[in-house]
């Protein structure tokens, strides 16, 4: 736990470093804490925070930066957000208009970027889950069959089911009336737990061709990711003084891999959230932070946005960016 003073000047120290890049010394906190101390009190505090690990001294300054840990104090305690202006959200909401959806997955990683001026990142963990509006079995040779899946987004999937005995063509048209008049418009989840009660009562025939239906079900899209402006980190000092960690960042921008498994695992979490430098898990981000929120269609998460940085990002104002756009995304998505 840290005192009000510790606080205080840690707040200061790390807004200051965010604001010029330079290491923060003891004479610059006296001017600007607005505390009535001195120079040599300020002193003991700064070796007091460095001590437990918020800030340290490169070997070129008598001042301080913070580190990783510090970051974090910072955001979790201390962080005044900004929220964005009136006019900045309309602006992204007009941009974010419904349409195609892979177009505004597309935008919203622009808007990211644009506004953070690093990268932005947009996932696409999973589709949510379709609902089938129709299905149609055609007998093909023998006992094999060609299931027809119509989704209500329009997708049409085929599947081919291999039966114990040849089906007469009446059983396929029962079976797909049956399905058609009691299961439309249900996602896949929602008919297997209805099914799972009733697929007793259904003769052995409708019993083979429903199951093959719940086992050839549509399938959700692969994780990808959408990412824009990762030129921007180009012209961030913080990451360019060091050419291979920035040649692995940009291995990792390319791949994706790394990025799926952070942005992945925000899916299930409420809100913004921050992994600073080593939290993310993946060595060549350890000079960045990834400000991530998921959003929605129709209230079920489908994915994950963000914007990658370095970890001397103005969070204040990166936090609110990720937040709005998060919720504006779920909407147009919701609306498309």
């Amino acid at each position: 736990m840290l005192n009000d003073r510790a606080q205080i000047l840690l707040k200061l120290l790390v807004e200051q470093y965010i604001a010029d890049g330079q290491p923060v010394g003891s004479r610059t906190l006296s001017r600007q804490s607005g505390l009535d101390l001195s120079a040599a009190t300020i002193r003991n505090v700064m070796a007091d925070l460095e001590e437990m690990g918020f800030i340290t001294s490169p070997h070129t300054s008598a001042g301080r930066v913070p580190t990783p840990r510090g970051y974090r104090v910072f955001v979790d305690s201390l962080l005044t957000v900004q929220p964005l202006e009136r006019a900045q959200i309309e602006r992204v909401e007009g941009q974010l208009a419904p349409s195609n959806p892979q177009q505004l997955i597309s935008t919203a990683s622009q808007v990211l970027s644009e506004l953070s001026r690093f990268a932005g990142v947009v996932s696409i963990t999973r589709r949510a889950e379709p609902s089938i509006r129709q299905v149609e079995f055609l007998a093909l040779s023998e006992r094999r069959v060609l299931l027809v899946l119509i989704t209500t987004d329009g997708d049409v999937q085929n599947r081919i089911i291999h039966l114990s005995q040849q089906p007469v063509p009446s059983q396929l048209v029962d079976a797909a009336s049956y399905f058609n008049e009691h299961f439309a418009g249900q996602t896949l989840g929602q008919m297997q737990r209805r099914l799972r009660d009733e697929l007793h009562a259904l003769r052995h025939d409708l019993q083979t061709l429903m199951s093959a239906v719940l086992a050839a079900g549509p399938s959700s899209s692969a994780g990808d990711c959408v990412i824009s402006g990762e030129g921007n980190l180009l012209r961030t000092e913080d990451l360019t003084s060091d050419l291979a960690r920035l040649r692995s960042l940009f291995e990792v921008f390319e791949t994706k891999t790394g990025l799926l498994q952070i942005f992945e695992a925000s899916d299930n979490a409420q809100g913004v959230q921050i992994f600073i430098g080593g939290e993310s898990g993946v060595t060549a981000l350890d000079e960045c932070s990834v400000v991530t929120a998921p959003y929605e269609i129709d209230g079920q998460v489908v994915g994950t946005l963000g914007v990658i940085g370095p970890t001397r990002m103005a969070y204040e104002r990166v936090i609110p960016i990720v937040d709005v756009t998060a919720r504006l995304l779920s909407n147009a998505l919701s609306a498309a």
